[in-house]
């Protein structure tokens, strides 16, 4: 598809850019992203295009030899698997993240490169671990921005140093998450420079815009897979649109905005607990696999 004028949105902004509208920021106190969690599942294939936009991501997950964690076969699972992670890097206990990190470890260390393989990857390389967890915190800051706006700068401040568990709780060390946030914008632009989608993994990916679920098939498929692809598209910044060679231009983002005004006064009208769902039931689940002995990944 043609690929016309970018438009500049949410997504592309730095996450240390000043306000757009200073006068209507607000400071919002610890837990502000609580009813954040439900509305950022619609995030979720964006996050998912921008992690795998690395190669050495890209290539290690399409060819893992960790058949239950395919995400193309398994994509009910792997969700499971990938919300258990933030959640418990968000709000886990320590007990809770030592017993996932084993868990996604011994996942991990099925996954590495062979001769054949186009590029060369291995799950436990920190960069690629770096990168995922920097696409995970992208994502949270671009859905707070459409659903709540502009953090004051204390509640950003505090929400990027928390973010570090997003890499921690893997084998990241500390001392490789970005300083602060005009850092991490520093290390999201020089790492654009890597990031490269061929017609392979493009075909792998293209699903999950559309979230089309494998071998399934009904009435009014097309219409759901268009709405969807712009929810996806929306949430992508221009460098991954191209890359995908998905179309943007100033309609599409007056539709998305249109969209996401909606679904935003839905979600504030919304009791609580649903606005957590699903991510208030997994860290009960994850307590309730531990205890019995199930597979936690």
């Amino acid at each position: 598809m043609a690929i016309r004028e970018p438009v500049i949105s949410h997504v592309d902004r730095a996450v240390s850019a000043p306000p757009r509208s200073p006068g209507r920021r607000r400071k919002w106190g610890p837990g502000f992203d609580d009813g954040l969690m439900g509305v950022a599942l619609l995030a979720g294939p964006a996050n998912v295009i921008m992690e795998l936009a690395r190669p050495g991501v890209g290539y290690g997950v399409m060819e893992s030899r960790v058949e239950s964690g395919r995400a193309d076969r398994h994509p009910i699972k792997r969700a499971r698997t990938t919300f258990t992670y933030l959640a418990v890097a968000t709000r886990g206990s320590d007990e809770q993240k030592k017993a996932y990190r084993r868990a996604v470890n011994k996942s991990h260390a099925q996954v590495y490169s062979t001769e054949d393989s186009p590029v060369q990857y291995n799950a436990f390389d920190k960069d690629l671990q770096l990168w995922v967890a920097a696409c995970l915190y992208k994502g949270g800051v671009d859905i707070a921005r459409v659903f709540i706006g502009d953090m004051d700068d204390d509640t950003a401040d505090r929400h990027y140093r928390d973010s570090m568990a997003l890499a921690t709780t893997l084998q990241v060390p500390a001392d490789m998450w970005p300083a602060d946030r005009a850092a991490f914008d520093r290390y999201w632009q020089e790492s654009l420079d890597k990031v490269h989608i061929d017609d392979t993994i493009r075909e792998y990916l293209y699903p999950f815009a559309v979230s089309r679920l494998r071998g399934v098939r009904f009435p009014g498929q097309q219409a759901l897979e268009r709405f969807n692809l712009l929810i996806t598209t929306g949430f992508l910044p221009q460098r991954f649109r191209e890359e995908m060679r998905l179309e943007w231009n100033a309609d599409k983002q007056r539709q998305f905005d249109r969209l996401m005004s909606r679904i935003r006064f839905v979600n504030n009208l919304t009791p609580r607990f649903i606005r957590e769902f699903p991510f208030n039931l997994l860290l009960r689940d994850l307590d309730w696999r531990i205890r019995t002995g199930r597979p936690l990944v």
